[in-house]
């Protein structure tokens, strides 16, 4: 089974967030692992090249897909997004959704994505934004499995 990554640019720096966030990813199976970049003040085209030089070093045996989080993404209600994360984990043993960073993502990030994602409607700060996709990520996986997760 595939890997799912999740690249963000900046830190959380909240400790309560990184245990919420924790506890999620500790559940998962596939894993997820959260990677942080560092910002590059504001500099979308910058923080592009180092989120692509990273997907690069992780996904060297296979083509990754990308979803980048964005307001002007798709959204989907959970049951729907469950079914999109299994058709993309049947596409690609590596998975990527990045949060950029303030100013968004760098052009060469937007050409390159397979997919772009929209939580909500709502806009949400990056530390909210990363638990949300987080969790959502466990709640896909437990309806996949059939686990009462998603019904509690």
């Amino acid at each position: 089974m595939g890997q799912l990554y999740l690249i963000c640019v900046g830190k959380l720096k909240n400790k309560n967030y990184r245990e919420i966030e924790s506890d999620f990813t500790k559940r998962m199976n596939p894993s997820l692992q959260v990677i942080e970049v560092k910002s590059c003040a504001e500099n979308p085209d910058k923080e592009s090249e180092v989120v692509l030089k990273k997907i690069s070093d992780l996904s060297k045996k296979s083509k990754a897909k990308i979803i980048l989080l964005t307001e002007d993404g798709e959204k989907y209600s959970s049951l729907k997004f469950s079914k999109y994360l299994e058709e993309l984990m049947g596409q690609s043993n590596d998975i990527f959704f990045c949060i950029g960073g303030a100013a968004g993502h760098g052009e060469k990030l937007l050409e390159l994505a397979d997919g772009k994602l929209s939580l909500s409607p709502l806009t949400f700060p990056h530390k909210l934004a990363r638990l949300i996709i987080v969790e959502q990520l466990y709640r896909a996986q437990t309806i996949s499995s059939g686990h009462p997760y998603h019904n509690e």
